[in-house]
């Protein structure tokens, strides 16, 4: 039997001398990985033979991911970051591209390698995509182009997007790094602007260790990605486009192609503890959460809420604080935005109200396919027993205030 005490302890959080709720820190990110074995039948004919990058393996994952997300080409690269530089310079951008400052900073990174000028948008407020209106908002006459992000794996208004592309004749480039397994209308990200950009790093849900794959309907803007992933050139020995080593090895495609079949169950699997999360959150004042349009279908590559100080009672860094004091690793995706990082400083943005604010309350949770319903509700409960605390802790000030008054009244 529990005594009085330990029962008190359990209602109080740790950072305020409680027990910790898990006795053990578990990682933030977990990669589910296809069996050695899966990967090794596809990698044995590659090592044995000697060809060990950008061949039949790559070849064959090129083909399966544009039949996959029906899309004409696919061209497999080193990373997204080296596919999205590639993009912006085949496309001959020029000038400015418009960019959202909620966001991972190998986007801007990608417009700065180019020589291009990054124009920051604003995020919309529910979404947290960058916002249409402000993007159009933000187009000059040296505007060429608009580089936006499916965020977490949510995507864009695409069709908005690709419209005020049209009309405006700038290209459109989707940062689809966190995309892989998303939909948008029934449709896998993947065909819509001039070219969408995927990441197969550790922590997406298609891994290769490394990679990253371009995907268009633009067979000479494939052609020319094709060329530059190895130093501009398509074999003659005579560069057509000035291009860098970015090509994918052999075991980075079999690494992919295995997990490739993975990918529809892990995408329902994060839906199932996004909606855990949200369902046992959702009653706490001062949190909000990343809204995903009818119709569409989010990876959840990671899971964030806003944490309004004022409502909820603590800081998003003193919760992030108080739940390491849990043993539950959080991160900040992304915080600071690029506007605020010392690369763009120099970089004049105006109008980022909402990322501002969006940003400076954005804690990231754990989120993968073996993280059990258990340790996210408890999780969960991690976050309500701060906020009760918190709230009584806030009444029993009022009441000595109250008991003060009316002991002097």
């Amino acid at each position: 039997m529990q005594s009085t005490n330990d029962l008190t302890l359990a209602t109080i959080p740790a950072i305020h001398g409680g027990r910790p709720l898990f006795a053990e820190r578990f990682r933030f990110c977990r990669p589910l990985l296809p069996s050695i074995g899966n990967a090794l039948k596809y990698y044995q004919a590659a090592y044995v033979n000697g060809t060990i990058t950008n061949a039949s393996l790559v070849k064959h994952l090129e083909a399966a991911v544009a039949e996959r997300l029906q899309v004409k080409h696919c061209v497999a690269v080193s990373s997204c970051t080296s596919g999205l530089m590639m993009v912006l310079r085949a496309l001959g951008l020029s000038g400015e591209v418009i960019v959202p400052s909620f966001t991972f900073f190998a986007t801007g990174h990608a417009a700065l390698w180019n020589g291009l000028r990054p124009v920051f948008a604003d995020c919309d407020e529910e979404t947290w995509n960058v916002d249409p209106i402000d993007v159009e908002r933000k187009i000059t006459k040296r505007t060429s182009g608009i580089l936006v992000v499916h965020l977490y794996g949510n995507p864009c208004e695409v069709e908005t997007l690709e419209q005020l592309a049209s009309r405006h004749h700038l290209k459109l480039i989707f940062d689809a790094a966190h995309g892989f397994g998303s939909r948008h209308r029934d449709r896998p990200l993947g065909g819509f602007g001039d070219a969408e950009v995927f990441s197969l790093s550790p922590t997406k849900l298609l891994v290769a260790g490394e990679g990253g794959l371009v995907t268009t309907n633009d067979a000479t803007l494939a052609r020319a990605i094709q060329g530059m992933r190895n130093y501009g050139d398509l074999g003659a020995y005579d560069p057509e486009w000035l291009g860098m080593s970015a090509r994918m090895s052999e075991f980075n495609a079999a690494l992919a192609l295995a997990g490739m079949p993975l990918v529809e169950a892990k995408v329902a699997r994060r839906n199932r503890v996004a909606k855990i999360y949200t369902n046992l959150l959702a009653p706490l004042p001062g949190l909000r959460f990343q809204k995903v349009l009818p119709g569409d279908l989010s990876t959840y590559k990671d899971y964030s809420i806003h944490v309004s100080s004022d409502a909820f009672g603590m800081t998003r860094d003193a919760l992030a604080e108080a739940l390491l004091a849990e043993n539950v690793e959080t991160k900040k995706y992304f915080f600071p935005p690029l506007h605020k990082q010392r690369l763009y400083s120099s970089f004049h943005s105006v109008d980022l109200a909402r990322t501002n604010h969006i940003t400076n309350g954005i804690v990231s949770l754990p989120i993968y396919e073996s993280l059990p319903d258990a340790t996210v509700e408890q999780v969960t409960y991690a976050i309500v027993r701060l906020a009760r605390f918190k709230a009584s802790e806030k009444q029993a000030i009022a009441n000595k205030r109250f008991q003060h008054v009316a002991a002097g009244s």
